[in-house]
């Protein structure tokens, strides 16, 4: 099952500059989602990362990350219409960078729930080479209106 841009943000309160997957390319609500992030030359943090040597930040790697975790539990209909907060990032590594022109796939997988507390493992790969993996721990709450 797909979602483009719209239905990803119909799930995930995330707007520019920060929605940062372009696509889900399938999940199984609950349990995991892979998408994908198509990286260009006009992101606006490579205005400051680095002018004179543009690489995609870490942190936004992994948050692309989290946010594909967060359509997967998310999309589960016990956590409809609520927010997935960050609560950690453990073992995180990064193997190499990323450019404009790479195509980002990422896959997270939800590892571990207990009530509103959830764990989950993402990998990010670009040409099938893993660019980043981290494990990540999230608190799902009612968003606010």
């Amino acid at each position: 099952m797909e979602l483009n841009s719209n239905q990803i943000r119909e799930i995930i309160p995330h707007r520019y500059p920060m929605q940062l997957i372009d696509k889900i390319t399938d999940f199984v609500p609950g349990e995991w989602a892979e998408g994908i992030k198509c990286v260009s030359v006009n992101e606006s943090f490579f205005q400051g990362h680095f002018p004179q040597e543009h690489v995609m930040p870490g942190v936004l790697i992994v948050e692309a990350l989290a946010q594909t975790g967060a359509v997967a539990i998310l999309s589960d209909e016990e956590f409809k219409g609520k927010i997935a907060l960050f609560g950690g990032i453990k073992n995180a590594r990064f193997r190499r960078p990323v450019r404009p022109g790479d195509v980002l796939n990422l896959k997270t997988e939800i590892t571990e729930r207990k009530g509103p507390l959830g764990f989950g493992k993402g990998v990010a790969t670009v040409d099938g080479k893993v660019v980043c993996q981290a494990e990540i721990s999230f608190a799902i709450m009612d968003a606010e209106k």
